[in-house]
């Protein structure tokens, strides 16, 4: 069954990205491109969800989230920014935010993210801070990993992959949902730029005397558990 979200985004082309995939999925997108504007509708239109930009023409998403929460709306609100580091982040958490992506991003993960958001019913959720996968843990908030206790280095793209196959742990992740969800890509680029990045992943986590986490499936992708 759709349901009905706003999208409070300044961004036209990005504004036409998510409407055209929430279209496609079921739902029915309402949109404002003005901070003021968007406050209005989603204190009188009874949506189940919001895609709040924080970096709004008329009032910031920040000031917006405020308003709502403060006149007791509790619509799960996820922000949206190019400001990704961990302060950022918990200011957006704390503020009253559900959750928080930062662009780009793929259409994908916005949309899982979403319903997530809405079959747990709303604010006042605990919000997710951190993945575990048997002795492997991430905090998304520090972007640390461990490993049995043991630190465990990533580059930016390697600790977006894990995260991604700790989303989905236990289920075979596809290289197209890598390709979409890690690197934007909505298309084959004919390389094997996944394989690396795995290789390199495994080598990491997968150390000699670990049980190996990290699972190629021939002909299918790949899966994260023991």
């Amino acid at each position: 069954m759709g349901r009905k979200i706003l999208l409070v985004e300044d961004d036209r082309a990005t504004a036409e990205f998510i409407l055209k995939g929430l279209a496609e999925h079921g739902h029915v997108g309402d949109h404002s491109a003005d901070g003021r504007d968007g406050l209005f509708m989603a204190t009188d239109g009874g949506y189940d969800a919001i895609i709040l930009d924080r970096m709004l023409p008329g009032m910031d998403g920040m000031a917006v989230l405020g308003a709502l929460r403060a006149a007791g709306i509790e619509t799960p609100v996820i922000l949206l920014t190019a400001l990704g580091s961990v302060d950022d982040r918990v200011t957006g958490l704390t503020a009253g935010a559900d959750d928080y992506l930062v662009k780009p991003f793929a259409f994908a993960e916005l949309l899982a993210r979403l319903e997530l958001l809405m079959r747990k019913g709303g604010h006042g959720t605990s919000v997710e801070t951190t993945l575990a996968c048997s002795d492997l843990h991430m905090d998304l908030l520090k972007r640390t990993v461990q490993r049995g206790g043991r630190r465990v280095e990533l580059q930016p793209r390697e600790f977006r992959l894990l995260e991604y196959l700790m989303r989905y742990a236990g289920q075979v992740v596809t290289r197209t949902m890598l390709l979409e969800g890690v690197w934007d890509y909505h298309f084959d680029p004919g390389t094997n730029v996944i394989d690396v990045h795995v290789s390199r992943l495994r080598r990491k986590i997968d150390i000699e005397g670990d049980v190996p986490l990290i699972h190629t499936v021939r002909g299918a992708g790949y899966r994260l558990g023991e």
